[in-house]
């Protein structure tokens, strides 16, 4: 058994941290981490990655994205793979990553959006990329006939 060493104390009022969702829209992220992980079912795998927002508002807030890899849905796959190509333009990367480490550090704005779920909770959610500082239109990947995609999302 650890022991653990600290002094009590309540805490006030109105201090415990709040994570209500973002509005939907874009933001100035850091990504801050890129990890490979295998899905639940171990039947594929994806790379999570924490986007840390730094601007326009709602700067240290952070926002998860998930980029399916490896998966028995071939439109899962391909759908994945159009994401990292999104994600890889609008950071600068002329060819597609090799390792999630070269994700790591790099600044890109982000779509972030609402996913509804009765079963689990409404969640922020990564529907597109462009490059950090440009005004310019979402990195370009072709488009996919994807269920519940939304309009404006390059995937």
């Amino acid at each position: 058994m650890a022991e653990l060493s600290f002094d009590n104390y309540e805490f006030a009022e109105g201090t415990k941290t709040d994570y209500e969702l973002l509005p939907e829209g874009w933001y100035t992220a850091n990504i801050a981490d890129a990890e490979l992980r295998e899905t639940k079912a171990g039947t594929g795998n994806y790379i999570n990655v924490r986007y840390d927002i730094i601007g326009p508002s709602h700067a240290g807030r952070v926002v998860f994205g998930m980029i399916t890899v490896r998966n028995p849905n071939q439109t899962a796959e391909r759908i994945g793979r159009e994401q990292l190509s999104a994600l890889a333009a609008a950071i600068g990367m002329k060819e597609m990553p090799r390792d999630t480490d070269e994700l790591v550090g790099n600044s890109v704005e982000v779509k972030v959006g609402v996913e509804k779920s009765a079963e689990y909770g409404d969640k922020n959610n990564i529907k597109g990329f462009k490059s950090a500082g440009k005004s310019s239109a979402p990195a370009a990947a072709p488009k996919a006939a994807a269920p519940a995609a939304d309009q404006d999302s390059p995937f």
